[in-house]
C-alpha cells in the first residue's frame, strides 16, 4: 500500500471537515468557524496539488467563489440560511468547478427541502413553542460528499 497523495490527503481532510460540520450543525444548529476557514483553507492546496494554474484556472474558481458567497450572503441578510451555511457553501465553492458546483447546490437544495419536510412533520406531531431550525449543514455536507464521490474514489482507487 503505497503513502496517499497530498491531493488524496487534502480530499480526506475534507471529507472529515464535512462530516463533523454536519454532525455539529444536527446536534447544535451550528457550524463553528474553523471548520469552515479550514475548508476554505485547505482549497489553495487541493488547486496546487490538482494542477491548477495560477492563471486563469485559480483566478476563476476564487471569482466563481466570490460570486456563490456573496449570493447566499444575500440569503442570510434576509433570514433564509445562518451564517455557518453561507460560510460553509462559499468554501465549498472554492473547491468546484462551475458545473459541480451547480450539482451541489442542487441537490443541496433538494435535500434542504426533504429536511425541511420532515421537521414540520415533526413539529405537527410533537408540537413545541421553538421555531424551527434547519440543520441545512447537512445538506450541504451530503450534496459536497456527492458530488466529491468521484474525485474522492479516483484517488483513493489507487490504493485499494
Amino acid at each position: 500500500m503505497g503513502v496517499p497523495s497530498l491531493s488524496t490527503a487534502v480530499l480526506l481532510a475534507l471529507v472529515c471537515l464535512l462530516l463533523s460540520a454536519a454532525v455539529e450543525d444536527a446536534r447544535v444548529r451550528e457550524i463553528a468557524n474553523w471548520k469552515n476557514a479550514a475548508i476554505a483553507l485547505l482549497a489553495p492546496v487541493w488547486w496546487w496539488s490538482s494542477g491548477l494554474s495560477p492563471w486563469p484556472d485559480m483566478a476563476l474558481q476564487f471569482g466563481l467563489a466570490l460570486v456563490v458567497f456573496a449570493s447566499f450572503v444575500a440569503a442570510f441578510h434576509f433570514g433564509w440560511m445562518g451564517g455557518g451555511d453561507v460560510k460553509m457553501i462559499g468554501a465549498l465553492a472554492l473547491w468546484l468547478p462551475l458545473q459541480p458546483l451547480l450539482w451541489m447546490l442542487v441537490v443541496m437544495s433538494l435535500l434542504g427541502g426533504v429536511l425541511t419536510i420532515v421537521l414540520l412533520v415533526d413539529r405537527a406531531m410533537r408540537p413545541r413553542p421553538t421555531p424551527i431550525e434547519v440543520p441545512y449543514g447537512v445538506a450541504i455536507a451530503i450534496a459536497a460528499l456527492l458530488v466529491l464521490r468521484a474525485p474522492l474514489f479516483n484517488h483513493l482507487g489507487g490504493y485499494a
